[in-house]
């Protein structure tokens, strides 16, 4: 493909992402395939010759599209979002074209450079705690996701726990973890890989509002003391996935610094709320933690993947990490004056995150950043507002942010009918979770595109299918 033949190819490519979403409310919010029905519209060999744009284009609308679930629209309220922008898309588009691999300062210098500056000024957009500034000994670095940031600080935590003797030498000891019932599965999932073992993450309890205990958390590390166990990790949620509880971090924070337990705080969701000065109130106790991680690809405006990851001591992550064969070796890594990201998580190789984050944050600004969070907490409240009116409905959890778990007052049967209904329309998409037993839907606005209209239309939607 020569320089011509890309700009127009580009220019064509460009207005098929503007004009998919000027019409993506036409589409049916969830993918109306059966499984394997995109494979068989798929050539069963790939071409021998090259084939023209177009044609790739064209399969893009008839091919591809049918089988989306359209995460931008703005009547997806499942989950949590994933909402890009413009901006995020072209910053994405321009670390495509750059093609770099990040994985030492000397193979990029801005890659890392651009990546430690606008970290930094998160810190202070969202209020953090400033011994995560790189100006100190802690430091920001951006992961894929927030299950990758929860492994990479329960394999600091371990390494710290066992004298950093575990990496050579295997866990010679049962280690034992905890969070909540409602913390997300992702670190079940770490403790398998880092040969902690599942069966010693202790779930602990939560109160009436979904947050974690802290008296079941201080009996859970006792009990293990006495049986001999090493407790070496608390991982405290801002913001659940299930319905958005906040655990009491303060609490928890002094219950770790008095076991010297290393304190993760996940806010993979919630932690953008925290550009609003007046929302900062969920990050209470963050000051104390050892590690701290939120998803700007939730709800942030900035597109999959990118999760800023925290260390209030860098040192002790890089010890964990790093790994230098003679092939890296170089005189600015050598100098150590430089920061070489691929020593902060577990893979090598690293993309230009960095720069679909500079995009965003440069472009909307973050005036801009805040209005877009007001919104859509001013709509969930909204929408709260009139659940709690109708007496066929109730609210099944509180709503501190964005997200709505609400329930039918008839009982499971009803709401698991009435979640499939709304779904099978594709004029919106729901998801569920249950809370104390109960099935509950959850209406989750985050969109870069929702608006109240789409909002009003959701309620108006749920209540004529009721």
């Amino acid at each position: 493909m020569t320089p011509d033949q890309f700009r127009d190819a580009g220019r064509q490519t460009i207005d098929w992402i503007a004009r998919y979403l000027e019409e993506i409310e036409r589409y049916p919010v969830l993918a109306r395939v059966a499984p394997g029905e995109i494979r068989r519209r798929l050539a069963e060999r790939p071409p021998d010759q090259g084939q023209p744009f177009e044609a790739i284009l064209r399969d893009l609308d008839d091919v591809i599209l049918p089988g989306i679930t359209h995460w931008q629209s703005p009547n997806f309220f499942a989950y949590f979002p994933a909402n890009a922008s413009p901006a995020a898309v072209l910053g994405d588009l321009v670390s495509a074209g750059l093609g770099v691999q990040g994985m030492l300062w000397a193979t990029s210098p801005a890659c890392t450079e651009l990546e430690t500056h606008v970290l930094d000024w998160l810190v202070d957009m969202l209020g953090l705690p400033a011994r995560f500034k790189s100006s100190g000994s802690g430091g920001g670095v951006i992961q894929d996701t927030a299950s990758s940031a929860s492994l990479c600080a329960l394999l600091a935590a371990r390494e710290r726990a066992t004298g950093f003797r575990t990496n050579d030498a295997g866990v010679d000891r049962v280690l034992t973890a905890y969070t909540s019932t409602q913390a997300h599965s992702s670190l079940e999932k770490a403790a398998g890989v880092a040969g902690v073992g599942r069966r010693n993450v202790r779930l602990i309890d939560v109160d009436a509002a979904q947050a974690m205990r802290p008296d079941a958390l201080e009996r859970a590390i006792a009990e293990d003391r006495r049986a001999g166990r090493t407790p070496f990790f608390v991982c405290a949620t801002v913001g659940t996935t299930s319905s958005t509880a906040i655990d009491p971090v303060p609490a928890i924070a002094e219950i770790c610094r008095r076991e010297s337990v290393w304190l993760h705080v996940d806010a993979a969701h919630a932690g953008s709320a925290a550009l609003c000065p007046e929302l900062r109130w969920i990050h209470a106790g963050v000051e104390h933690a050892d590690s701290y991680c939120f998803n700007p690809h939730k709800w942030m405006l900035t597109n999959f993947d990118c999760d800023c990851f925290y260390v209030a001591d860098r040192g002790g992550l890089i010890a964990t990490f790093s790994v230098t064969p003679e092939y890296l070796r170089n005189p600015a890594t050598e100098s150590g004056a430089v920061f070489d990201y691929r020593d902060w998580h577990v893979p090598l190789g690293r993309r230009f995150r960095a720069l679909k984050l500079w995009f965003v944050i440069r472009h909307y600004g973050v005036e801009g950043l805040r209005a877009h969070i007001r919104r859509h907490v001013g709509l969930a409240q909204e929408f709260a507002g009139w659940v709690a009116a109708d007496d066929r409905f109730e609210l099944a959890a509180p709503v501190p942010l964005n997200l709505v778990c609400f329930r039918h007052v008839a009982g499971d049967e009803t709401n698991q009918r009435l979640l499939d209904d709304l779904n099978a329309s594709g004029r919106l998409y729901l998801t569920h979770t249950r809370l104390g037993g109960r099935l509950v839907l959850r209406l989750a606005i985050g969109g870069t595109y929702t608006e109240r209209r789409h909002v009003e239309t959701a309620w108006q939607l749920i209540r004529k299918q009721a």
